[in-house]
């Protein structure tokens, strides 16, 4: 008996002398709630002052409000309607009229002036054979002014002045950590607003699939989502910064990262639409890559900072200024080049016949060199897009840029531009953007002579040419 007691008391003991050990091994550390108290609030540190504080926190909080009111009148509600063909591709083709569906899209447009100019993305609208944009309880149609794949923007307009328009900021200002927030409307749930910071600027994802692609976006962790897509985001102040446009993301939905085109690309890609039709895009005739640490090491440079120039193309800007293959860019009109991203947005912000200033290291020695950048044409001119209508093929076609043709290394071609539904041309199955090289072996010089060509042709043809993912196709064809 007295031993099942002792063992009953032994046991007591140890149990309250683990629970005693248990609370302290768990107790909370006052030292960590301390710290915490110190960044929301500045009464458990006299050495931090109200003002650091209110700057850092409650401002950016209550100009979420005034942000938001400034700017969600100026985000609109974008529907598109596209009527999708569908076409076995055989010898059916012929005697029956292809199948087609509807397909309903949305996405988030910006009125950037007061006269009804609207900025979203182009991959919002294209191939839109109707476009609705709805603000409030008002909805208008919508004319295609213009677009832009290469930095995926568009430009549309509708017949009203009663928007008010965003008031525009400057994105070579916006810092990393600032406070932003995305203006759109996500899962058609118009008029959201998300907040977050700047967590990157300059970043290259890789998402565009155009020839001569501008990725410098603007990084952020406010929400976006699918519908996001040609919304704003605008600072603390309700500026317009940025057009949000991707996100990145294994399930299409939010992830923590979203992508905005930077304003300062937007005000030159809408001014050369409005004003041209088509963006002025400036060239160098030189490609470039970032440098790594594998690289810098092939080439004996220590500064990973700068771009590497891997290819300078005959009797291009940059052939004429000097510039040779293994130079490394470090300057360009006395800003630092960081890499390849933050070149490309320079560039795009820039016009044909621009000149920049460039520091470059050769072999170890810095070099100064004047380049004068040249459009698609290897001038410096204005150019105007010269489209060419055939009613009798009922598709529109344009040449080939100088530029274009020497990326694919063709001499000549011809750009389908929009084909009309059910014409002829539309029954061949070529689809727009495809560029015709040749038919029955001989080369096509002008949009004028494809048209000719075409439209007298009979029996048996054959069209070459290339995609726009720049593969070779041959199409059989009788006629």
């Amino acid at each position: 008996m007295m031993k099942q007691i002792k063992n009953i008391t032994l046991s007591l003991a140890a149990g309250i002398l683990g629970a005693f050990i248990f609370s302290q091994v768990n107790k909370p550390d006052q030292s960590d709630k301390s710290e915490l108290k110190a960044v929301f609030s500045e009464k458990s540190n006299p050495d931090v002052s109200r003002v650091s504080y209110t700057s850092s926190l409650a401002l950016p909080n209550e100009n979420f409000v005034e942000a938001s009111n400034k700017s969600t009148g100026s985000v609109v509600f974008i529907q598109t309607l596209s009527e999708i063909e569908y076409r076995t591709g055989g010898w059916m083709d012929w005697f029956f009229e292809p199948r087609s569906s509807q397909r309903v899209g949305s996405g988030s447009g910006v009125v950037f002036s007061e006269d009804g100019y609207i900025v979203t993305n182009n991959h919002v609208i294209m191939d839109a054979d109707e476009i609705t944009v709805i603000a409030g309880k008002r909805s208008y149609q919508a004319k295609l002014v213009g677009r832009d794949p290469s930095s995926d923007l568009a430009v549309i307009k509708i017949d009203s002045d009663e928007l008010p328009a965003i008031e525009k900021g400057d994105s070579e200002q916006v810092n990393v950590g600032e406070w932003v927030l995305a203006v759109g409307n996500p899962f058609n749930l118009t008029s959201t607003v998300t907040a977050g910071i700047v967590s990157a600027k300059g970043r290259n994802i890789n998402i565009l699939r155009d020839k001569f692609p501008i990725e410098s976006f603007i990084q952020t962790d406010a929400a976006i989502n699918p519908g996001n897509s040609g919304g704003a985001l605008v600072n603390a102040e309700g500026k317009l910064i940025g057009i949000n446009t991707a996100i990145l993301s294994r399930t299409g939905s939010y992830a923590g990262y979203g992508f905005a085109i930077p304003v300062n690309i937007v005000k030159k890609v809408f001014n050369d639409l409005v004003k041209y039709g088509e963006v002025q895009k400036a060239f160098t005739g030189a490609e470039f890559i970032d440098i790594d640490s594998e690289i810098a090491s092939r080439i004996s440079v220590e500064d990973l900072d700068g771009v590497l120039i891997t290819e300078v193309k005959d009797g291009s800007a940059a052939d004429r200024a000097g510039l040779e293959k293994r130079d490394v860019i470090r300057k360009i009109n006395g800003q630092q080049i960081g890499s390849k991203a933050s070149l490309e947005e320079l560039i795009a912000k820039s016009y044909p016949g621009n000149t920049l200033n460039i520091l470059a290291e050769r072999e170890g020695e810095m070099i100064n060199r004047e380049l004068i950048l040249t459009n698609r044409e290897g001038t410096t001119s204005i150019i105007k897009r010269d489209i060419y209508y055939s009613e009798d093929l009922e598709a529109s076609f344009e040449s080939v840029s100088k530029v274009e043709r020497d990326l694919l290394g063709i001499a000549s071609g011809v750009k389908v531009v929009e084909i009309r539904k059910n014409g002829f041309f539309s029954g061949l199955g070529i689809p727009e953007g495809f560029i015709i090289t040749q038919i029955n072996n001989k080369e096509i010089n002008s949009p004028e002579e494809l048209a000719k060509i075409l439209e007298n042709i009979r029996g048996r043809f054959d069209v070459i040419g290339i995609t726009e993912r720049g593969r070779k196709v041959y199409y059989p064809f009788r006629r």
